[in-house]
């Protein structure tokens, strides 16, 4: 019995995504491109921030190199273009060989460490935009996400269990990497807690990490008002927090480009209220095609202009080559 209806939830979600293009393409000619514009700029000025929230967290990392800001924020547009266009994250892997390349005598571990601060704003943010967003009486409760034409978010809402099974495989993942690649203990956590040096002095991190990305969530915020009103559904406080709130849920199931399926899903079910069914299909999908299109054009721009490779492809082979040889000097020595 499951088989069938895991067949028919994955034809609900591509025939729910394709109406909801149909849509887009059928409502392009009532787009409102002012805004739009307005909206997209936003969102690259907000990208820039957090580039530069990062620059300051290898700044102080490796307070005794010389490191450019423009290639961390070549680094950063990369990673979030490639994870706009391809599933699963790879963009992560893309950023990590940039950031590690284009700071002087750095390592994967640090650069790694490096990046998870970024995401203690992130959590301070999401808590209270999601607890907005479940007490508006339009978002879906998390046992009801098994409802939505979304297979990915479907799926995992359907099979609890073996969403806690996936979640117990990759803890152990996690685990067993960690053991592999600290073959030298110390090391590779001196390495770990080089990366974190900046939340080590609160007030640096604060004023060089934490107000940096929170000025660039006021231009997120200002994107998506921006793009709400671009595609007609109406931009607000309370849409914008709703819109942000599905973004939180969409990061979670990274097996979609930017989550789009589940931002569609969700964005549907949220706004089913507020604008018509059209409207709000148009609106899901096209600044997902808006923001993904611009953020891999800067980001393939970035590869090019400023890294001199000629695709994303040979960012990840020569990445794939930089580790076999760093993992053949360590097993030497």
């Amino acid at each position: 019995m499951r088989a069938p209806t895991t067949l028919a939830s994955i034809g609900d979600s591509f025939r729910a995504f394709f109406d909801a293009i149909g849509d887009f393409a059928g409502g392009i000619a009532d787009v409102r491109w002012i805004p739009l514009l307005i909206g997209l700029a936003a969102f690259a000025t907000y990208l820039t921030l957090r580039a530069r929230a990062s620059f300051n967290i290898l700044r102080a990392a490796y307070p005794d190199e010389r490191i450019r800001f423009l290639k961390i924020w070549g680094a950063y547009m990369a990673g979030y273009g490639f994870n706009s266009v391809v599933p699963a994250r790879g963009g992560d892997v893309v950023r990590l060989f940039l950031t590690k390349s284009s700071v002087p005598n750095s390592s994967y571990p640090a650069v790694a460490a490096a990046f998870s601060i970024e995401f203690i704003f992130d959590l301070t943010i999401a808590i209270p935009v999601l607890a907005f967003a479940f007490t508006q009486g339009v978002f879906p409760k998390p046992p009801d996400f098994s409802k939505l034409p979304a297979f990915d978010l479907a799926f995992f809402a359907s099979h609890p269990r073996f969403a806690l099974f996936v979640l117990t495989v990759l803890a152990i993942g996690v685990l067993v990497a960690f053991a592999l690649l600290s073959a030298r203990v110390r090391a590779f956590w001196a390495r770990v807690r080089q990366g974190l040096t900046i939340i080590f002095d609160r007030r640096r991190y604060v004023r060089e990490v934490w107000l940096v990305q929170l000025g660039g969530w006021g231009f997120r915020f200002l994107a998506f008002w921006m793009l709400l009103e671009a595609f007609n559904v109406g931009g607000s406080v309370r849409n914008v927090l709703l819109v942000l709130g599905v973004n939180a849920v969409a990061a979670l199931v990274p097996f979609t480009p930017g989550g789009a399926g589940v931002q569609q899903a969700l964005l549907a079910k949220v706004f089913a209220g507020t604008a018509a069914g059209a409207t709000v299909a148009a609106y899901s999908v096209g600044q997902q095609i808006a923001i993904a299109a611009l953020t891999f054009g800067i980001g393939l721009f970035a590869v090019i202009q400023i890294f001199r490779f000629r695709s994303f492809k040979e960012v990840i082979a020569s990445g794939r080559a930089s580790r076999e040889q760093e993992e053949a000097a360590a097993n030497v020595s």
